[in-house]
């Protein structure tokens, strides 16, 4: 393919840092925003080996100047940066509306006006809320269950009305809940190994009854590769989705055994979504990026899974996490 310049927003995140990785190995040429800070550390980048066409700047997705800067000579925007965790949204509801709103915003404009070939939205399965039917299509009705996933749905549609109102070549990616290394200490995966590796027999979990549709890191980040490369789909919305859904209780007993142990479970109220806010049942229908694209699931949720705890439980990685500290 001929050498392409694409720009992640959030790159210094868990999916961010792996799409980064994706794109370098395709031959991209990649300049990967982290947020700034005064300590200079790029997150999860530090973890990505350096590549020359790899640039990593700092700065801060609520800045409409910095978005400008940060996309010109860019031909695709992969638009990641938010704030994502859920918990911490009852607690900060604000800043999730600058940033995941007026963040989405400023890209928009940014690209609109820097003149992309395409900029790749970044959606989640939460605006959905608790399924209404399954699988969950793009037409399944929104349903703000939390302000993260309000902030998450004002988002989209600034995306798609930059889409009608300006031609913006968007796409909309909808992934469904993706796990594997580098993962966030607050969503249920890391939970259940950081703590079983650090030797707990007894495990501080929230609800274990909803279900998910789980997605393994790498195929997240090619269905991202694939809606930014596949023709003809701007103004789409499009699930990233298995097809198939999973307890969390189911989940934990699946890693336990991966694990080699018996553990016992005990619901932390701190931990608990208020009951109206917690989404019960996710399992997305993937019939459009698999009819569009060639994308498929490469990984099954076995294998994810012992991928995921080799790496959690190498002690330089585990180190990284404070297993007895619930992190919002």
């Amino acid at each position: 393919m001929v050498e392409k310049t694409a720009l992640v927003t959030g790159a210094d995140g868990f999916i961010g840092s792996h799409l980064t990785e994706a794109l370098l190995a395709r031959g991209y040429k990649v300049r990967a925003l982290a947020q700034y800070n005064s300590f200079n550390n790029w997150g999860w980048l530090e973890d990505v080996a350096p590549y020359d066409r790899l640039e990593i700047v700092c700065g801060d997705v609520r800045d409409p100047d910095f978005c400008r800067h940060i996309c010109r000579g860019v031909d695709t925007v992969f638009h990641l940066a938010a704030l994502i965790a859920i918990p911490y949204s009852y607690v900060a509801p604000d800043s999730y509306v600058d940033t995941n709103i007026k963040g989405t915003l400023n890209m928009c404009q940014a690209a609109r006006d820097c003149g992309v070939s395409r900029i790749v939205v970044t959606s989640t399965s939460e605006v959905y809320g608790t399924a209404q039917y399954v699988p969950i299509d793009e037409k399944h009705p929104r349903q703000p269950q939390s302000p993260y996933s309000a902030t998450k749905i004002g988002a989209d549609a600034i995306a798609e009305s930059f889409y009608r109102a300006f031609d913006l070549p968007v796409v909309i990616a909808r992934p469904f809940n993706t796990y594997g290394p580098r993962q966030s200490a607050r969503a249920i995966i890391p939970t259940i190994i950081t703590q079983i590796a650090s030797g707990k027999g007894q495990l501080k979990l929230g609800d274990l009854s909803p279900t998910r549709d789980f997605n393994y890191v790498a195929d997240t980040a090619a269905g991202f590769i694939a809606l930014a490369e596949t023709p003809g789909i701007e103004g789409r919305n499009i699930n990233i989705a298995t097809g198939t859904e999973v307890s969390m209780a189911d989940t934990l007993a699946t890693i336990a055994r991966i694990m080699g142990v018996e553990v016992d479970a005990v619901v932390d109220p701190e931990r608990l979504r208020p009951a109206k806010s917690e989404v019960n049942r996710l399992c997305g229908d993937n019939t459009i990026i698999t009819s569009l694209t060639d994308w498929r699931p490469r990984h099954t949720l076995e294998d994810g899974l012992r991928a995921t705890v080799e790496w959690f439980c190498k002690p330089e990685n585990l180190a990284k996490y404070k297993s007895d500290i619930y992190n919002r």
